[in-house]
């Protein structure tokens, strides 16, 4: 099928030498940037409930470290790749320096399905993870964070394993803790905050009012459900959100033309954000194949789910009044889907832009625990708002003045911010 051969890190190098030769970068320096400058793989043998031992393959991958410690999530998914952590830690090497926080790229999977482990077996993967990687990770070093299928709870796992090991209190090891526990107030909501502050910037631009507009989601995880909840308090509508069904392992688009209700759909969902088929049915929602998201008729397409779901293949699907593409997830659009996307002039906020409001809120995570001192949340959601506006206006500016699309735009910083600190460095 087409979705096997997609290989996100080739597409990540591809998105990056694009970047490279628009900045005319030398040769060294691309192969610097190119590939991670270092990579952990190993076995994790956890013993099952059951008492049998069960042996599963871990990973951590440091994209780049020249601007600050890597930084980046840590995903639990049972189709996890080598190559998909290694282009989503190239991601976020470019996502904090378009944030222009002091931090590198990294990220970690476990290829696991948590739905089918138990809460003692996750937290024993989580020690192990961090028993096989715990000397080359730290609060200075490269700091872990939640993602797709890790939650708060796993955090902290990791934080109390990583502590018992080095014998200190280091509550910077790790950010997206439980608050009260070293986590902020705010973390939950910042990344699909920062996705709807983006939104709200580019409708400004575009002389458009947000309550004149109507939105449709992919994915209603963490990061669509509190950009679903921004976006209505701004005064937009959102129609269609799509879910992942663990029983049938397939998609499906939720749609009720007058408008969802979050707290409606937030009742007939898991802790992982699959939505119940016959529960929303009863409460009025039609239930559609997985792509309907994608071709309703609105005016913004949030795709906030996994990569490579706005493809060369069904781009021309997209609904003629589309006029912004906020990227919630990375890596959601490929290479062939932006020649669509350029052609139709729609409005794209590359996702490393988009959705830097988490890793905004884990650097603030971080600054707070380091300092054992905490902010209120008005003041982590005023520094996110403040941080996430003034990257999307440099970018927004940079693209009008270069005659660049968002995307190139957003990479052309990104890669010089990172290229000239390794050059600094004399790495290159």
């Amino acid at each position: 099928m087409a979705k096997t051969a997609y290989n996100p890190f080739e597409t990540a190098q591809k998105q990056f030498d694009r970047a490279a030769d628009m900045l005319e970068l030398d040769q060294a320096t691309r192969d610097l940037l190119r590939n991670p400058i270092r990579e952990f793989h190993f076995s994790i043998p956890i013993r099952m409930d059951d008492g049998q031992m069960k042996v599963f393959r871990g990973f951590r991958v440091q994209h780049n470290d020249a601007r600050g410690p890597a930084k980046g999530g840590l995903r639990f998914h049972p189709q996890e790749t080598i190559d998909t952590v290694r282009a989503l830690s190239m991601w976020m090497t470019w996502k904090t320096a378009v944030a222009d926080i002091p931090l590198g790229g990294g990220k970690g999977g476990v290829i696991c399905d948590p739905h089918n482990l138990s809460h003692t077996e996750q937290e024993r993967l989580c020690r192990g993870w961090v028993r096989q990687v715990y000397k080359n990770i730290g609060p200075t070093v490269d700091i872990p964070a939640p993602d797709v299928m890790t939650s708060p709870q796993h955090m902290l796992w990791m934080l109390d394993e990583y502590e018992t090991l080095r014998g200190e209190k280091l509550p910077g090891f790790i950010t997206g803790k439980p608050v009260g526990m070293g986590g902020s107030l705010g973390r939950k909501e910042a990344t699909g905050y920062g996705v709807i502050i983006t939104v709200r910037e580019a409708l400004k631009e575009l002389n458009i009012n947000p309550s004149d507009t109507i939105a449709s989601v992919q994915g209603f995880g963490n990061v669509s459900q509190f950009a679903i909840e921004l976006y209505e308090q701004i005064g937009g509508k959102v129609i269609c959100v799509s879910s992942w069904d663990q029983e049938d392992q397939t998609s499906y688009s939720f749609r009720k033309k007058e408008g969802v209700d979050l707290e409606e759909l937030r009742s007939v969902a898991n802790p992982f954000g699959g939505i119940d088929k016959q529960k929303a049915q009863e409460l009025g929602y039609e239930v559609l194949p997985g792509e309907a998201w994608l071709e309703q008729e609105v005016d913004i397409l949030i795709p906030a789910a996994l990569e490579n779901q706005i493809t060369g293949s069904n781009a021309e699907k997209m609904n003629k009044r589309v006029k912004i593409i906020a990227e919630g997830a990375n890596g959601p659009t490929t290479p062939d889907a932006d020649n669509v996307i350029i052609e139709r002039d729609i409005f794209i906020i590359p996702d490393f832009l988009a959705n830097a409001g988490g890793v905004t809120c884990s650097y603030f995570e971080q600054v707070q625990s380091n300092m054992n001192y905490f902010w209120e949340r008005d003041d982590v959601l005023g520094r996110l708002d403040v941080k996430m506006t003034a990257a999307f206006i440099a970018v927004s500016d940079f693209s009008r003045s270069n005659k660049l699309n968002m995307r190139d735009a957003a990479y052309v910083i990104s890669v010089n911010r990172v290229a000239q600190a390794c050059k600094d460095r004399g790495w290159v």
